[in-house]
């Protein structure tokens, strides 16, 4: 027996709310933050804070610029939650004495400590999200190829394209 592939949507229905891609990932997104925003309330933490400290906590002392790449966040956005950070005692800002516009960013006591106290959120984070441990790598496989598709269609390189980069097919 031969499987159809799933019927295109009409293009009159590539508008719809319920079939953009980008809109179910907007959703989701605004749902974590609601549940970060509990879990990382008893750490002080916001959600960019949080992923900045895990960044520290895996990679050690590293640059501003190496930690915006790593968060795909511009210095703009970034420079103030590091100021953030260091006024709450959890990093160290350190400019570096060959090149005034490199500042390293590492972590305090204090920061290295909040570690042993954030262990849990992962473990939270997957228990609200209620999928099985397969279905969770799966999704994140799936995110990654989607930014990495979003990402090349972004390039200089890039041309055209065959339907809209938000709506599912």
């Amino acid at each position: 027996m031969v499987t159809k592939p799933p019927a295109r949507p009409h293009d009159e229905d590539y508008l719809r709310l319920d079939l953009q891609l980008c809109f179910s990932l907007h959703a989701a997104s605004r749902a974590f933050n609601g549940v970060y925003r509990t879990l990382l309330k008893d750490l002080g933490l916001t959600y960019p804070q949080y992923l900045v400290m895990l960044t520290l906590w895996e990679h050690g002392e590293l640059t501003v610029k190496r930690i915006g790449e790593k968060l795909r966040l511009d210095s703009g956005t970034l420079s103030p939650l590091l100021k953030r950070l260091e006024s709450a005692g959890l990093v160290e800002r350190h400019r570096s004495r060959t090149d005034e516009r490199s500042v390293t960013i590492r972590l305090t006591a204090q920061g290295t400590a909040l570690r042993a106290r954030a262990r849990s959120v992962p473990h939270r984070i997957a228990d609200a999200v209620d999928l099985p441990p397969e279905d969770f790598q799966t999704l994140r496989t799936l995110l990654a190829t989607l930014t990495e598709g979003l990402d090349a269609a972004q390039a200089p390189s890039a041309a055209g394209g065959d339907g809209p980069v938000c709506a599912g097919e």
